[in-house]
C-alpha cells in the first residue's frame, strides 16, 4: 500500500524515474547501502518527530545523527521521535520505508544539510526493500521540503 501511495505521488508529479525493489530489506541504513552498493551516507534516511499537535519529517544523510542543541534552536522545541506505531499513523509508512513521498496533508517535510555533502542519495520508497536515486534538487522539487540544519555527522 505505501508503495502504491509513493509511486502514484512521483506519477502526479510527472517523475517517470523507477522505484528500485531489492530482494533484500534496505530498512537501515548500512543494509541499504550493502544493497545498493553505494557508501553508508548516500542513503537518504528519513525521521519523523512530533512537533505540537503534528509530525515533522527530516530528511539526512545515513551517518548524520539529530544534534538536540541545533533540533531546538530550529526548531523551538526538544527532539521527540515517533514511535512505531505513531510514525505508521501520521506518515502512512511503516519505519524501513518511511519517506518524504506520498505524505498526508500537513506533515511538515524538512531536509537536512548533511545531504549537501552529495550529488545522488538514496531515499526509502515506502516499504522496507525500496528507493530510489535522486538528485538534491530532484528531491527538493518532488518534496517542496524546506532546508534546515539539525544534524551532525557520524563518522
Amino acid at each position: 500500500m505505501s508503495y502504491q501511495k509513493v509511486r502514484d505521488f512521483l506519477d502526479s508529479k510527472g517523475f517517470a524515474r523507477e522505484i528500485m525493489t531489492m530482494p533484500e530489506s534496505t530498512a537501515t541504513v548500512d543494509l541499504a547501502a550493502a544493497a545498493i552498493g553505494v557508501e553508508p551516507d548516500r542513503i537518504a534516511k528519513t525521521l519523523a518527530f512530533a512537533q505540537g499537535e503534528g509530525c515533522a519529517v527530516i530528511v539526512v544523510s545515513g551517518r548524520a545523527r539529530i544534534d538536540n542543541k541545533k533540533y531546538k534552536a530550529t526548531f523551538g522545541t526538544k527532539a521527540k521521535m515517533l514511535s512505531f506505531e505513531d510514525t505508521l499513523a501520521a506518515t502512512g509508512h511503516a519505519v524501513g520505508g518511511v519517506c518524504p513521498f506520498g505524505l498526508p496533508q500537513g506533515v511538515r517535510i524538512c531536509l537536512d544539510a548533511t545531504l549537501k555533502d552529495h550529488q545522488e542519495i538514496y531515499p526509502a520508497a515506502g516499504e522496507s526493500n525500496t528507493c530510489l536515486c535522486l538528485t538534491l534538487q530532484e528531491l527538493e522539487d518532488l518534496t517542496g521540503g524546506e532546508w534546515v540544519d539539525v544534524c551532525s555527522k557520524v563518522l
